[in-house]
């Protein structure tokens, strides 16, 4: 069946949509959707601008100068979505209070939250290194929106600069040299597998098809997922690399290497009905419940499990963090809308930033992501992580009804 214009608009007269896939063809819609992983250039980071400030200008390295927690990956650790503290379906002024971007009137200035990386790599000051809270004396974060497996690498063994920056495993290179790292987390390869295109294929499905995704899609993930955890194993490589070569022993810091959250939930546990279009037009997940189950309980802990694999295989700790939003997940019946009657709050609000294609309300690459709320939970898992053996393997799950200061910690599966 071929996809046209003019059926996102049949679609769309159905509902005035305030949120959702709007009058888009599949390639325009395939290319919004690409963005959710990253888009846009960013001027390259002088290593001054990497490196927290009070490290100096001398060398320090291994057991001397500042101690140093870095991360590097991808959108999920960089801090993308981190400008959102919940969704609203307001779209002026604060957004009820949700927009951390709102400088007055209708001027809105997204470095306030990403800084110099505002459209490109957006490391927000949420971002998962900067909500551990005291685990370092640095949190320096290298992580890119978009970036995969091939942009974490050394130049000289096969990576790639990415949105005017050198591969991360150089920039590690000048951190550890004039750092003393102890903690380096990594997040990759959700970009290397195409999250973005599963994304929006299963959205189309829902909106336009009235068919499911996942079985084309499970069948994509089979059929590349091999090749993505060679590239996540080799990004410990390269990591591991370039600390021997800056002095490090491998027992003088540690890796963790972290699974993905479930942006959205279940489809029995989703607060709108799949029988019309509130889950397009309001609540901005849209996907069918067939589809949701599959992502939710399938894909994460496909996904999951495979990387808990290569980190045992490299010797690294792993985080699990398939249950981290749980309950907090877009749509989450568990979960409300920021409105003038439900303020933002990490107790009641979504802690992952919902899909608005229509840009209404910023960027599309922010979405799917978990926002400012689900980044403090990160870090609190990251913290929590840290706290324990780096030899211990673990899963970090939400308290219901709490804020950040309720994740806990259990063995992981």
């Amino acid at each position: 069946m071929q996809r046209s214009c003019r059926d996102f608009a049949m679609a769309d007269r159905r509902s005035s949509a305030v949120i959702g896939f709007r009058n888009v063809s599949k390639d325009r819609a395939r290319s919004r959707a690409r963005r959710l992983a990253g888009a846009g250039m960013v001027l390259p980071l002088a290593v001054g601008t990497l490196l927290a400030a009070g490290t100096g200008t001398a060398v320090a390295g291994p057991g001397t100068g500042p101690t140093a927690v870095v991360s590097m990956g991808d959108s999920y650790i960089s801090g993308e979505g981190g400008r959102w503290k919940g969704n609203s379906l307001t779209n002026s002024a604060n957004r009820t209070g949700t927009d951390r971007a709102w400088v007055s009137g209708s001027s809105y200035d997204p470095a306030k939250v990403y800084g110099t990386t505002a459209g490109g790599c957006h490391r927000s000051d949420s971002a998962e290194v900067k909500s551990a809270g005291a685990i370092a004396d640095v949190a320096v974060n290298l992580a890119c929106s978009g970036a995969v497996s091939r942009n974490v690498f050394r130049a000289s063994n096969g990576g790639v600069s990415f949105k005017g920056e050198a591969p991360q495993a150089d920039q590690l290179a000048a951190v550890a040299a004039s750092n003393n790292v102890k903690v380096i987390a990594l997040s990759i390869g959700g970009n290397d597998l195409g999250f973005a295109d599963i994304i929006t294929d299963c959205a189309l499905d829902f909106a336009l098809w009235n068919s499911y995704c996942y079985d084309d899609q499970q069948e994509g993930v089979d059929q590349k997922i091999d090749g993505v955890m060679a590239g996540v194993g080799k990004s410990v490589d390269e990591i591991r690399a370039v600390m021997r070569g800056a002095g490090y022993t491998d027992s003088s810091y540690r890796i963790v290497l972290q699974s993905y959250p479930s942006p959205i939930p279940r489809g029995a546990e989703n607060r709108y009905t799949q029988s019309d279009w509130s889950r397009l037009n309001t609540g901005g997940c849209p996907f069918w419940n067939r589809d949701s189950d599959w992502a939710r309980d399938s894909l994460v802990p496909q996904i999951a499990n495979r990387i808990k694999a290569v980190a045992a295989a490299k010797g690294v700790q792993f985080l699990d963090l398939r249950d981290m939003l749980q309950g907090r997940e877009v749509c989450a019946k568990a979960s409300k809308l920021v409105s003038t009657s439900a303020p933002a709050s990490a107790k009641t609000s979504e802690w992952a930033r919902w899909i608005d294609s229509s840009e209404t309300q910023g960027l599309i690459q922010e979405s799917m992501h978990p926002n400012y709320f689900g980044q403090l939970a990160a870090g609190r898992c990251l913290a929590l992580a840290v706290a324990q053996p780096a030899t211990a393997n673990v899963e970090c799950k939400n308290t219901a009804g709490s804020d950040q200061s309720g994740m806990y910690l259990s063995p992981a599966s």
